[in-house]
């Protein structure tokens, strides 16, 4: 590992897994925390809890902004472990001369989605540091949820079952590069930012056996799928044509060298069911967004790597993302 911190380990990706592995991980592991889930599992199962903090630059972007993005970011951790959202806290640290008008318009993009999750903010905390001490607001957010669908995780993904995407990938990613380098797109791409909690309990109501369920956030697609390949210690067989992706989210992939399956989502999940479910999980996401759909399926070929397979017959390995693709996402 390197001797100092660099921008490729917040990714998401191979140099975040190791940070954690190698710093965090070994001076506080225990039981909850090795199964490195979204969200920890506690109070025997009762309970789910999570933590995030939101650093996105720029603050507001198409689509969205660092305030709807804190609160989606943290009740969509809780609601991949099939949790309600129910309370957060809310920390900001606020650089000296930030304009009040413009951390009121945050605010309210944050009730907003706790409106919609049904949740509230019981506790928080304020801190204003000098001008240049913080790149204008930093946001922290940890929920609460009460888990209403036991049992998803990583580790237990089995042969044959179904790997499905809510909707088309990366327009998280291609939004924040392309309103941070100022590149005007003749499109209405916008980010993918949104609570997930309805669709989750659309899920649950219908009686679909859900076996693991993550939001694609950094390192995107490509870093769920690897880490579910290894939990589980299965192979991730992957259709590259039923990979849902916008033109102008491709277009911006090909002109800038970026694999759409590696760029953030915010409101973009990946979800595994056993195959007897997968047209009626299908039906359901489809409800919300017409671009779901069913990308693969779970095989013993090679155990812990995700396959890549084209419509050419060809396949690769899909590894977990590396180097600085794009920081500060989220």
């Amino acid at each position: 590992m390197n001797k100092t911190i660099t921008l490729a380990h917040g990714n998401g990706g191979q140099e975040n897994n190791e940070l954690i592995s190698k710093i965090f991980y070994k001076h506080f592991k225990n039981d909850i925390l090795q199964k490195s889930e979204d969200s920890a599992v506690i109070e025997d199962g009762k309970l789910a809890f999570s933590t995030d903090s939101f650093t996105v630059s720029p603050l507001f972007f198409s689509g969205g902004d660092i305030g709807k993005l804190s609160i989606c970011g943290t009740c969509n951790d809780l609601a991949m472990m099939g949790a309600k959202p129910k309370y957060l806290t809310c920390s900001v640290i606020i650089e000296e001369g930030f304009s009040t008008r413009e951390l009121e318009k945050i605010v309210r993009s944050m009730k907003k989605e706790l409106e919609i999750n049904g949740a509230i903010v019981v506790s928080g905390d304020t801190k204003v540091v000098p001008k240049g001490a913080v790149d204008k607001l930093f946001i922290n957010t940890t929920g609460i949820g009460e888990i209403e669908y036991s049992g998803i995780s990583a580790s237990n993904l089995k042969d044959d079952m179904s790997i499905l995407v809510n909707r088309d990938i990366g327009s998280h990613g291609a939004t924040i590069f392309s309103a941070r380098e100022g590149i005007e797109l003749e499109s209405d791409l916008k980010t993918d930012c949104t609570s997930l909690y309805p669709q989750v309990k659309a899920l649950i109501d219908s009686g679909i056996e859900i076996i693991a369920m993550r939001d694609a956030t950094r390192g995107g697609v490509s870093a769920v799928l690897n880490e579910w390949a290894n939990a589980s210690n299965v192979c991730i067989e992957v259709e590259e044509e039923q990979i849902p992706i916008q033109d102008s989210v491709r277009g911006i992939c090909e002109m800038l060298g970026f694999e759409a399956m590696d760029l953030a989502n915010e409101g973009s999940f990946i979800l595994a069911v056993p195959k007897s479910d997968e047209v009626k999980a299908l039906e359901i996401l489809r409800e919300t967004h017409n671009t779901s759909s069913i990308i693969g399926r779970v095989s013993m070929e090679y155990k812990g790597k995700v396959i890549l397979k084209s419509s050419w017959g060809t396949k690769r390995f899909l590894d977990l993302p590396t180097g600085e693709l794009l920081p500060r996402i989220c």
